[in-house]
């Protein structure tokens, strides 16, 4: 079996469109973002998260979008700019590459990627996620129910355990799996 590929950043449009633009805004709303929360958005694609983050966290807030395609966070640049947002900070990184520095982020989002991190370098990813959070801080992982890529709850303990991070909640949807971990550090 080969490793799952990134989304392409040529068929980005598949998942900017107005459906998928109100999808975000409402998902941001239920994390309970707040003014001048810090939020990384790991494997942030074109931004279709990153943008309702940052109008969340305000101008005294910081979301940092990781993506491993420049195209993808060119895209979550001018995005940002569009919409007159100076608190994102674009990353080129590859998952698990230990590139965050620690302890910074009160939420991190990590939405329909997993799937796509090579196996071998899940566990290295979930590692950088739980050092870059602060103690008490979220990770939110979303699964899509009709992505070939998906990782099932169990997985995502079976990841996120070792790097010190403990399952609070799942929330079984007819699209999607939200997975609340908290981190224990």
């Amino acid at each position: 079996m080969r490793n799952p590929a990134p989304f392409p950043a040529a068929q980005s449009w598949m998942i900017e469109n107005p459906v998928t633009r109100l999808l975000a805004r409402r998902f941001v709303h239920r994390l309970d973002v707040r003014p001048g929360m810090r939020v990384l958005d790991y494997g942030c694609g074109p931004g279709r998260l990153t943008v309702p983050l940052a109008r969340s966290v305000g101008v005294d807030g910081e979301v940092v979008a990781l993506d491993l395609q420049p195209e993808m966070l060119a895209r979550v640049e001018r995005r940002a700019a569009a919409a007159g947002l100076s608190n994102v900070r674009t990353l080129q990184a590859a998952a698990g590459e230990a590139v965050l520095p620690p302890g910074r982020f009160d939420l991190a989002v990590l939405a329909y990627v997993l799937g796509e991190i090579p196996p071998g370098r899940r566990g290295a990813a979930m590692a950088e996620i739980a050092a870059a959070l602060r103690p008490g801080g979220h990770l939110v992982v979303v699964e899509g129910g009709f992505d070939p890529h998906r990782q099932t709850p169990e997985a995502v303990r079976a990841l996120a355990e070792p790097a010190g991070l403990r399952v609070e909640e799942v929330r079984r949807g007819w699209l999607t799996i939200v997975i609340t971990l908290r981190s224990g550090a």
